[in-house]
């Protein structure tokens, strides 16, 4: 059993999950990913619920996710998770291509950790990727909630 906590990863399009998925692994980010599709999905995961009931316990160490989704969008995620004592400490960045001011100060209200606007360049988005999750997987410490 690994000790190292997984990186959530809420996306809706599965481009964009796989080259994620494939800078982190360009860059040896070795924890797990764990991608699901869309916000009711990831408050799935982080509650335990649905198909992820019987998940290995224990927050991921940053969630990176999108805002533009279906169901339940990226502002609606941060603003439950903001909201629940078991997960408020959980780093969230928000990975996306919206430049909308509104978006970007509302997350900021809600207290996302960053906010990186997806690069349309594939090299930038490597990049952008990379040193975001190095920082909160690598450099980042967390307090213990129990």
């Amino acid at each position: 059993m690994s000790n190292l906590k997984s990186i959530l990863l809420v996306e809706d399009n599965p481009l964009d999950i796989e080259l994620t998925i494939d800078a982190l692994a360009e860059h040896n980010i070795v924890n797990g990913i764990v991608a699901v599709g869309d916000g009711v999905e990831a408050m799935e995961y982080l509650q335990y619920e649905g198909n992820y009931k019987d998940r290995e316990k224990g927050n991921p160490a940053v969630i990176l996710l999108d805002i533009k989704m279906p169901r339940m969008d990226g502002i609606e995620v941060l603003e439950a998770i903001r909201n629940d004592d078991k997960l408020k400490t959980i780093p969230v960045v928000m990975l996306t291509s919206s430049r909308e001011e509104p978006d970007l100060k509302k997350c900021y209200e809600l207290g996302v950790n960053a906010y990186v606007v997806k690069p349309v360049d594939f090299k930038e988005f490597l990049e952008a990727v990379k040193h975001t999750t190095v920082f909160w997987v690598l450099v980042n410490e967390l307090p213990t909630i129990t």
